[in-house]
């Protein structure tokens, strides 16, 4: 393999872009990466302009082509027991530690990397490049740039998102939708406890149901996915400040991880109608300024591909494996798919490693994905 994807990868590595902090330093890397090759790109900015997409084109104009698509923000690394500086590239025993190598900067690298070669092909159809933020807190930044392709008369045809699938094809993903319940209640000294209405002891009614919501989902199954039905759970709680007093606020908050062809409104439209019709006139009996309410937080679609479509027998041919599968975490691929970009996955390293600490990628997938990318470059050619 070239030192080339290693070298960019050390790059890449030593900006924190951690989801809660702005990629503008990363972006300002890439996009001069690119104009020093005489690349012009495309930002789109968040409200704050503190975060960017980039959308570059390489090759013809017109419309179809390939679009190289991966996100530049990381999980946090607080909390977790690192040996090694995670913000910094170690290389040891043929592997790249450091935060993002595997999720996902690793591919960002090779897409980098491969660069030069696509420009000197040259191309017979036009090559996109995507690097997008805030995908690892629901595929958020990445909508203004989906909204772009989808009003352009000219995007790309075909789409390979280089999540970490240890360079085996990936046609399909589920959905997800993330929820924040808020349930207001009335304090009151503990003392005199039914004078009052606990919030916590509805929140958890309300999580009790969403659980049997959740063994419902689970009757609708599809062996193409694991686990092979749509997940409900509540991941956070947050209510009471004292013990002494009876909780007047409590919220949690929720997802459903849905398969692609299932929808997880009617799931919150049950546990709505448990709220109001149930919950909500027992509770305004003792409190008339009682509420419960639901906030969506973020969604994004599933992705189902078809692993029998042309595109997916290239990326068979490119990728060198025909090995398709689904894959638990979620991409920006659905949302791509919406607006006509059929859309696969296929990244080095794996998710084993993701989100971990020591994270890392090894050397030998780098050069796989070179690899794939270099078969992409000789199909592109003119």
């Amino acid at each position: 393999m070239s030192n080339a994807p290693a070298a960019l990868l050390e790059r890449l590595l030593a900006f924190d872009t951690t989801s809660r902090e702005s990629n503008l330093a990363l972006i300002d890397f890439i996009d001069d990466y690119l104009g020093s090759a005489g690349i012009a790109t495309k930002r789109f900015y968040d409200e704050t302009r503190g975060k960017a997409n980039l959308l570059a084109r390489l090759g013809p104009a017109g419309d179809g082509g390939v679009m190289l698509s991966g996100h530049t923000d990381v999980v946090p690394v607080d909390g977790q027991a690192w040996t090694v500086p995670p913000f910094c590239a170690t290389r040891r025993d043929g592997r790249i530690y450091g935060r993002g190598s595997a999720d996902m900067k690793g591919f960002l690298a090779c897409v980098l990397a491969a660069v030069p070669d696509f420009l000197a092909a040259p191309l017979r159809m036009p090559l996109w490049l995507a690097f997008s933020y805030d995908e690892e807190v629901g595929c958020l930044g990445v909508r203004s740039l989906v909204e772009h392709l989808r009003a352009s008369p000219e995007k790309p045809a075909m789409c390979i998102i280089g999540e970490p699938t240890e360079m085996k094809p990936v046609y399909g993903h589920k959905g997800k939708l993330a929820v924040r319940c808020a349930v207001e209640g009335h304090a009151c000294h503990s003392a005199y406890a039914p004078q009052g209405v606990n919030a916590i002891t509805y929140a958890a009614k309300l999580i009790n149901r969403l659980s049997s919501l959740g063994e419902d989902l689970a009757r609708r199954q599809d062996p193409r996915f694991d686990p092979p039905f749509s997940t409900a759970q509540a991941g956070i709680i947050q209510g009471g400040s004292a013990l002494n007093i009876v909780p007047q606020s409590c919220q949690f908050d929720f997802e459903i991880r849905h398969l692609p062809e299932a929808s997880s409104d009617e799931t919150v439209e049950a546990l709505r109608q448990y709220a109001s019709e149930e919950l909500l006139a027992e509770m305004r009996q003792v409190a008339a300024g009682s509420n419960i309410t639901f906030q969506e937080l973020s969604r994004y679609p599933g992705l189902l591909t078809d692993p029998q479509s042309k595109f997916a027998r290239w990326l068979a041919q490119w990728s060198g494996s025909d090995d398709f599968s689904t894959v638990a975490f979620g991409t920006e691929g659905g949302l791509f798919d919406a607006v006509g970009v059929a859309t696969l996955i296929c990244g080095p390293g794996s998710m084993d490693q993701g989100h971990k600490p020591d994270e890392f990628v090894s050397e030998e997938q780098l050069g796989r994905c070179m690899a794939m990318l270099d078969h992409l470059c000789q199909w592109l050619k003119a």
